[in-house]
């Protein structure tokens, strides 16, 4: 089920993921437009993340794992392109922040070295953009060589989210970037979000109908069937979605009767 959306920066067609012979995923098609938060929701364990992580390839890290169908990102098949090369137009923020064991400039700067860039003065400019847009910048501007392992756990997620921005991704995945967060820390990530998606597509995962409510454009809702496939029920605007949805199901879950 997908939507009218004319400019699609990602979209699936008829996509299904396997575990060996398990179906994870079954035949799902969704438009995701760009320049917009798409919040992907739904009952634990109905394939969220693995859908999201679909979009940058990273369920091939694990072993027996196949597709069928397409994944497009600007009508291109993600599966034909070069991998390397595909995850650095679709950056990926995970739920618990990973900050490298590195300098907070050595963690930001990580990704344009290993595109190839080393001027100094050009990693310097790249740093410092990343954490402005990232809204960290005043915070950690005069402590650049101290260890991203120091900084708050709200910190370091918004390093991480800076160094996604730093090889200038098309589309940032977020998989409950704010579930390890205090409510503030929250509320700051949520409000990030909202200046990002100017310039990014961004997809995120969350089990908190309210934040999906707050912070996105379009809602898509995922659900398991008989044979514990997850598949999209219904995908639209967000505010129909929460207010007039289409599927009695997608309303259960909204109001609490299940999930």
């Amino acid at each position: 089920m997908g939507t009218d959306a004319p400019e699609a920066r990602l979209r699936t067609v008829d996509y299904s993921l396997f575990y060996g012979s398990f179906r994870a995923l079954r035949d799902i098609t969704i438009d995701i437009p760009e320049n917009s938060i798409t919040a992907i929701i739904g009952p634990s364990g109905c394939g969220k993340s693995t859908f999201l992580r679909s979009f940058n390839r990273m369920n091939e890290l694990i072993p027996g794992v196949t597709v069928t169908g397409k994944v497009l990102l600007d009508g291109e098949d993600i599966f034909h392109q070069n991998v390397v090369a595909l995850r650095r137009r679709v950056g990926m923020v995970f739920q618990r922040p990973n900050p490298f064991p590195k300098s907070i400039f050595d963690n930001v700067s990580y990704g344009p070295r290993i595109h190839g860039i080393r001027d100094r003065g050009t990693l310097a400019a790249i740093v410092e953009r990343s954490l402005r847009d990232a809204a960290i910048w005043e915070e950690v501007k005069d402590d650049l060589q101290k260890s991203a392992l120091a900084l708050s756990g709200g910190q370091q997620q918004w390093l991480c989210i800076a160094r996604a921005l730093a090889v200038e991704p098309e589309v940032i995945l977020m998989d409950e970037p704010a579930s390890a967060l205090d409510p503030v820390a929250t509320m700051r990530i949520e409000e990030l979000m909202q200046s990002l998606k100017q310039k990014y597509t961004i997809v995120i995962v969350t089990h908190n109908m309210q934040q999906a409510a707050r912070v996105s454009d379009y809602t898509a809702f995922m659900m398991t069937d008989e044979e514990r496939a997850g598949n999209l029920v219904e995908f639209g605007a967000t505010k129909k979605i929460f207010t007039t949805p289409a599927d009695r199901r997608t309303e259960d879950y909204i109001s609490g009767r299940f999930g």
